[in-house]
């Protein structure tokens, strides 16, 4: 007797990067969570790197990953960068083959020319560039201008990104009080990189732990930015 059911299709992976400094296991688990509930994708979610399950290489070479996403992390990118220069070539190699890269605050700022070179353009920090409403690094609760509609933020140290050329396939979603990038899609060769200054992942705990007014979930926006580069 012949069956013509097929067996389901296997889930999509989301990588997440898992280091092992003061504070980073709080944004792996936010995004990780982030993405493990974001609607209609039903990621099948992982984590790599010093604190994960796999080293990123590896991770990279599964074949139902979909997404790599780079979390934000303690200290500075110079020093975040040398704890991972060895994962360069695997994600780049990753997302030029069609993989899809999120970035989230030190994330954004690792998709730099001078680290994984995965963004044609400057991150820089939005705290002490011109008319931010924050001047200092710390946690704050700031607006964002989201697909037009104001929005407040949980932001720590976050960059705002400068493209070189906005009209080459980039993809703006917010932006900052003072008209600087807060959140972009963009090419890198057959995929994309999705990169965000504020942190859609927080949840309620950063902000009572910041003594911070929360003002609800983003994790609409979260999901907006996954959909946007996760399209063809």
């Amino acid at each position: 007797m012949t069956s013509n059911s097929h067996p389901a299709d296997p889930r999509p992976i989301a990588v997440v990067y898992s280091d092992d400094t003061t504070g980073a296991g709080d944004d792996t688990a936010a995004v990780a969570a982030m993405l493990s509930a974001a609607t209609g994708w039903d990621f099948e979610v992982i984590t790599a790197g010093p604190n994960g399950t796999i080293p990123v290489p590896k991770a990279l070479e599964l074949p139902d990953v979909r997404l790599y996403a780079q979390p934000g992390a303690a200290g500075d990118d110079h020093a975040a960068y040398r704890r991972q220069k060895h994962d360069k070539s695997a994600i780049r190699s990753f997302v030029h083959a069609g993989g899809r890269y999120l970035g989230i605050c030190m994330g954004g700022f690792l998709a730099e020319p001078c680290f994984f070179n995965l963004f044609r353009g400057q991150v820089d920090e939005y705290y002490s560039s011109p008319g931010a409403t924050v001047g200092t690094p710390d946690p704050a609760v700031i607006p964002i201008t989201w697909r037009g509609t104001t929005r407040q933020m949980y932001f720590q140290d976050g960059g705002y990104m400068v493209p070189k050329n906005r009209t080459s396939g980039v993809t703006v979603l917010a932006s900052y009080s003072n008209g600087a990038i807060a959140a972009l899609v963009a090419p890198y060769g057959h995929g994309k990189i999705g990169l965000c200054g504020p942190h859609p992942e927080a949840p309620p705990e950063w902000y009572r732990e910041a003594n911070l007014p929360y003002r609800g979930p983003t994790q609409d926006l979260g999901e907006d930015l996954i959909d946007t580069l996760m399209a063809p």
